[in-house]
């Protein structure tokens, strides 16, 4: 794809969002003035970038639904459901199209514009219901040219042409005229060739803009003067330009590996300077320390730089939902209404990006096994429409997405029999609540006895927790029955470079993410034991204590410092030791795979650290489910 094309893909991948969402919002509101010119606009521009890609289908969707808002917004055509549907069908092929040429498709190798959507936006035009038959003329016509310019239609059929002179008006003849060679100009057509033929060039963008004012003549600048909304549809942004990731990936390792190098040198200096230094020695001594300094601020700033370069709000990926919902929705029979809250809340680029799938999984979920049928809610004593909620909020160095609905909730003792039946977790298995909740993530689980093409197939949920672990996150379930069931998702801010705090155990270096710990608590010889397991009063509410160097599998040590974890279900972690705190440049381990540890990384020392896993901190620092053997 050359550039020019690319950036047109990525502009109008952006105004189809935004057309899905204002058509949404016109669905609700279908008097919105505003609405109805923004998406107006929209598809005017896109239609602009499209002819001048040489992308016919798109240009023939868009000037039929720029026709239809044309229609909408001066009151020729009631803003009806079948309007709002054609509109919808006609985003959802352009985004398609889109979608393909992003994908390294041939713009010659898109397909042309469904003659059913040609004909509902044809019959939403001219104000009919969706059965109704389009007329065979305006059929003929659309078909024959939907996207042509003038001088194309008329070189191609300039009988027709003339044929359509003073029909309704208009001096087609002396348009045609003016935009062809004089030695191709056509002289006028008899009255009786006018009432036979049809209206071919009526279709045609530029001649109906240019035909708009019956009373002047047309000369070539005045139609330019016509369509103010050309030259406002796309204003330069001169105040930005547009970066490759990779390029953003690569500055920001740069960015990360200097902090690091910088805070290696400021350890390394400190150490010098336990040392007696004389005379210039001392000078050089207090000018390096100077200089280490400024080195280490702008290394600093240089990192959060880059970093504010990589963060994106979730609204570019929420505002993909309404429609989804929408449609899903209606495919199921259900009344259901989805709010979102907190789409300006930024996250890196790499969390928002791999999240669509997730929350597209959890979304089809909330709706075929959350709510309930409108029949079923109100014999239930609740009201027929079913929310679901989508919100976005920044928790210390964390993001939090959660998902909530007012559905029929989860059973724990379901679950657990149904696992059971799949030999998914051995038949004794004692489970508590949140433990059953977990059991949905396990491949192949599913409460369904028939797989539908919505659900069933038992990957979906175990899709969404493999891509929040891989972002180092964590997600954890809340369910009451009658009531609904709530999907709470904690991810890093940004993934590259975390703030964490170090701890030591059993001769190994490891950290362990603030965004779960809570406050550093001294651990006693002996403790309370509640079923055999310690326990440690904090703050008045006794707290299980668990071995970090035993939960990872290391030889057994004297650890006497307690770290008070900020989990779902809150406990104590016993380390030997806590070395402080360190903002790190964090490497996946992609060689090998260990449980409990996310990634590695170095001290300002130079030490080589492991990253203890959010979600494995989140779940008790340990697997919250065992598989049968």
């Amino acid at each position: 794809m050359d550039d020019m094309l690319k950036d047109f893909v990525v502009e109008a991948m952006d105004l189809a969002v935004n057309v899905e969402e204002h058509l949404l919002r016109l669905e609700r509101d279908p008097d919105n003035k505003e609405t109805l010119n923004a998406v107006f606009r929209s598809f005017h521009t896109i239609k602009g970038g499209a002819g001048f890609m040489g992308l016919p289908a798109l240009v023939a969707a868009c000037h039929l639904t720029e026709n239809l808002f044309d229609a909408l917004r001066t009151g020729a055509a009631p803003v009806t459901p079948i309007a709002i549907e054609a509109a919808l069908q006609a985003s959802g092929f352009v985004a398609d199209q889109l979608t393909e040429l992003a994908n390294g498709a041939a713009p010659e190798s898109l397909p042309a514009m469904p003659e059913e959507l040609e004909h509902i936006l044809t019959n939403a035009i001219e104000g009919k219901g969706m059965d109704a038959p389009a007329p065979a003329a305006a059929v003929a016509a659309e078909a024959a040219a939907p996207v042509a310019e003038v001088a194309e239609v008329v070189t191609a059929a300039p009988a027709a042409v003339a044929a359509t002179a003073s029909a309704d008006g208009l001096d087609w003849e002396g348009m045609y005229n003016a935009v062809v060679p004089e030695g191709s100009r056509v002289a006028a057509a008899p009255v009786s060739a006018v009432a036979a033929a049809p209206t071919v060039v009526a279709a045609a963008p530029a001649a109906a803009a240019a035909a708009k004012p019956a009373a002047k003549a047309w000369d070539g600048a005045e139609r330019r003067e016509e369509r103010p909304e050309v030259r406002h549809a796309a204003p330069v942004k001169e105040d930005s330009i547009r970066v490759d990731a990779v390029k953003l990936d690569a500055l920001l390792e740069v960015a990360g590996e200097s902090v690091q190098a910088a805070n290696q040198a400021a350890v390394l200096l400190e150490r010098l300077l336990q040392f007696k230094f004389e005379g210039q020695a001392a000078t050089l001594m207090a000018t390096l320390a100077e200089t280490l300094e400024r080195a280490s601020r702008y290394s600093t700033e240089l990192q959060r730089a880059t970093l504010a370069t990589r963060m994106q709000p979730v609204g570019r990926l929420f505002q993909k939902f309404p429609r989804l919902v929408r449609e899903l929705a209606k495919d199921l029979g259900k009344d259901v209404e989805l709010t979102i809250e907190g789409a300006e809340t930024e996250v890196d680029r790499v969390v928002v990006d791999s999240l669509y799938d997730p929350l597209v999984h959890m979304l089809r979920n909330s709706l075929d096994h959350g709510v309930e049928s409108p029949e079923a809610r109100l014999a239930a004593g609740k009201p027929a429409k079913s929310y679901i909620s989508l919100k976005a909020w920044q928790e210390a160095n964390s993001v939090m997405i959660v998902l909530q609905d007012d559905g029929k909730g989860m059973d724990p003792a379901f679950l657990r029999s149904k696992a059971q039946q799949k030999g998914l977790i051995s038949e004794n298995a004692q489970l508590s609540n949140d433990e059953c909740f977990q059991l949905v993530f396990l491949p192949g689980f599913s409460t369904k006895e028939v797989a539908s093409s919505v659900s069933g197939r038992g990957v979906g949920m175990d899709v969404v927790k493999t891509a929040v672990e891989k972002n180092r996150g964590a997600i954890h379930i809340e369910s009451a029955l009658g009531k609904g069931t709530k999907f709470a998702i904690r991810l890093p801010i940004e993934l590259s470079i975390v703030p964490t705090m170090l701890v030591s155990t059993s001769g190994a270096a490891l950290a362990l993410p603030m965004a779960v710990v809570q406050r550093v608590v001294e651990l006693p010889e002996t403790f309370m034991e509640v079923g055999g397991a310690p326990v440690l009063k904090d703050q008045g509410r006794p707290l299980p204590v668990r071995s970090l160097a035993g939960s990872l599998g290391y030889e057994s040590c004297s650890e006497r410092v307690g770290i008070v974890v900020a989990a779902p279900q809150p406990y104590i972690l016993a380390v030997e030791a806590v070395d402080g705190t360190a903002d790190l440049v964090i490497k996946p381990m992609t060689a090998i795979t260990v449980e409990g540890i996310t990634g590695t990384a170095r001290s300002a020392e130079g030490e080589l650290v492991l990253v203890v896993g959010l979600s494995f901190l989140m779940d008790g620092c340990r697997s919250s489910v065992r598989l049968a053997a």
